[in-house]
């Protein structure tokens, strides 16, 4: 374990951070991102459903609203009540619809329809923060960028890579450990770790890659056979 008796030095944090990434990269060399798209505008639009919902729920729900949402423009002029109706199982269903709506008609009127493929534009899109910015980068246009959810945000403190709480501190925090890169797979290896390992109340420190460099070992369970038993999902694509 890394020595709790002393600071680590930023080299030291830079070399133990990459191994950790080496070790979940190989772990799961599937990972990626789990909202089902096909294009810019799907994954824009998934991402903002994706709030306070998991992806599977979403994953549900998309295949009838890109069939009758195909543009910027059908958004920009849907029927609230119907879109609502649509996406209701997802939560927030108002506040989202709002969002698709006004979202339609911003990338209408300053983007000529399209999705842009710059963080500084997508930002200024209604209800668009950083972590649904870079998703769409890293995922639909192939340009590095932190996402920084929940899974994200818990593995990073847990494995003392920041000690910071707001999503754009650990985003800066994190990318200074990393090539950029690496910075979209770094995104999708650790929250696929969250999501199946590194649990936010009982974590499987006993069936955990990286326990090695985790100063955080021991908050779950260590006895590799318990600790096995609380994995949420395969960790084969192909057992799934």
């Amino acid at each position: 374990m890394p020595s709790t008796t002393s600071p680590e030095t930023p080299v030291a944090l830079t070399r133990r951070a990459r191994k950790v990434y080496r070790a979940l990269a190989e772990r799961y060399p599937y990972a990626h991102c789990e909202l089902d798209f096909d294009n810019p505008l799907q994954l824009l639009v998934a991402t903002v459903m994706s709030a306070q919902t998991t992806d599977i729920r979403v994953n549900l729900v998309t295949p009838s609203v890109f069939v009758r949402y195909r543009t910027a423009a059908d958004y920009a002029s849907a029927d609230r009540t119907e879109l609502e109706t649509m996406i209701q199982s997802t939560g927030f269903y108002r506040a989202k619809t709002d969002s698709l709506i006004k979202i339609g008609a911003a990338l209408l009127e300053r983007f000529d329809g399209e999705v842009p493929a710059r963080l500084k534009d997508l930002v200024t899109l209604p209800g668009v923060g950083r972590k649904t910015a870079n998703v769409v980068l890293g995922n639909a246009f192939g340009v590095p960028g932190i996402t920084v959810d929940t899974h994200f945000g818990r593995l990073a403190r847990r494995l003392g890579w920041t000690t910071e709480l707001d999503p754009i501190k650990v985003e800066h925090a994190v990318g200074a450990l990393f090539p950029k890169k690496d910075w979209t797979m770094l995104s999708h290896v650790l929250i696929f770790h969250g999501r199946r390992t590194c649990h936010a109340r009982r974590p499987a420190c006993g069936a955990c890659p990286v326990a090695t460099w985790c100063p955080s070992y021991g908050e779950g369970e260590t006895d590799p056979v318990k600790a096995t038993e609380l994995l949420k999902y395969e960790l084969s694509p192909a057992l799934t």
